[in-house]
This record gives C-alpha cells, structure tokens and sequence, in this order.
C-alpha cells in the first residue's frame, strides 16, 4: 500500500518540478546575451540634403521597476520614412519571454509603475535580442508615435516591466 503512495507522491513532485522550472526558467538569472548592432547613422549636415538622411525624433532614458535596467533609447526616421528604435548600453537581467514595447503608458518610477504598460495601446517591437549591448528594432508604419510616448523592456510571462523610458521629442 505504501509503494503506490510513494510512487504517486515522487511523481507529482516531479511534474511540479518540471512545470515550476518550464515556467519560471530560474537559469537566465544566471545567463547574458550581449548584442551590439550599429546604429544608423544620422545627417549633420544642416543642409537640404539632410532632410534625406536618418534623423532623431525622440529620446528617453531607461528607469528601473521590476530589475534593474538602465541604458539610453533612440528613436529614429530613416531616410525612406521608416523608423527604427534604438536602445544603446542596455544593461538589464535577462528572463523569458522579454519583449521591446511602445506604449501610451506613462512612466512611473518604483513598483507603481511596474505593471501599468498593458493598460491601454502598446505595440510589440519584438523578443528583447539581448540582455546587455546596443540594439535595433523596427517601428511598424502604422504606429502613431504622437499616442506612443513610452517603451518598456516587458515580460510577457510575468507581466511586469524590467524597466521603462518617456519619450521626449527632439
């Protein structure tokens, strides 16, 4: 009678196991992605020409909320009118399903502003590349980055943001 209950008890104990480490991926605590993509380049020339040439619409500076999180995030107008947002000397932790996000949310700092990015629109640029370096996203064509004034690094598993950046036009 014992051994049935023991096998039963190891089991679920190890589905629980299984499912608790499917879920949580308690390894990325301990793991880096660096990735390092060069940045578009932006006209100086001040002349007609640069109104051919990639330009900076916004800027904004990365704040902490659920770990800590800094580097610097760029948005930029390419020359054919499409956009790219760029985030440079990100240092963040890394953990699973991390997305890059526009959003209409206000930047709140402290856990305040931990959770208020999936109240309202936002736009998923993506799987964050990496935890640490400088890297590229496409802007869609059809965002409106007159309501899109923020982005946060969001964990989409846990619903929280690792950190988060207001938008200041240039």
């Amino acid at each position: 009678m014992r051994r049935p209950l023991l096998y039963t008890l190891v089991a679920m104990i190890g589905l629980g196991l299984g499912a608790g480490l499917a879920l949580f991926e308690p390894w990325r605590a301990f793991t880096n992605t660096t990735v390092e993509e060069a940045a578009p380049s932006v006209g100086t020339t001040g002349s007609a020409e640069s109104a051919r040439e990639t330009t900076v619409l916004a800027r904004g500076t990365l704040i902490s909320h659920e770990h800590d999180t800094s580097g610097t995030v760029i948005l930029f107008q390419q020359p054919d009118g499409s956009r790219i947002l760029r985030i440079e000397n990100l240092k963040t932790s890394d953990g699973p399903d991390v997305k890059i996000w526009l959003t209409n949310a206000p930047v709140i700092e402290g856990t305040a502003g931990w959770r208020v990015f999936d109240d309202g629109k936002h736009v998923d640029l993506g799987d964050l590349k990496g935890n640490l370096g400088s890297q590229n996203y496409e802007v869609p064509a059809d965002a409106d980055l007159k309501t899109l004034t923020s982005v946060s690094i969001w964990c989409a598993r846990f619903h929280v943001s690792f950190g988060a950046a207001q938008l200041t036009a240039v």
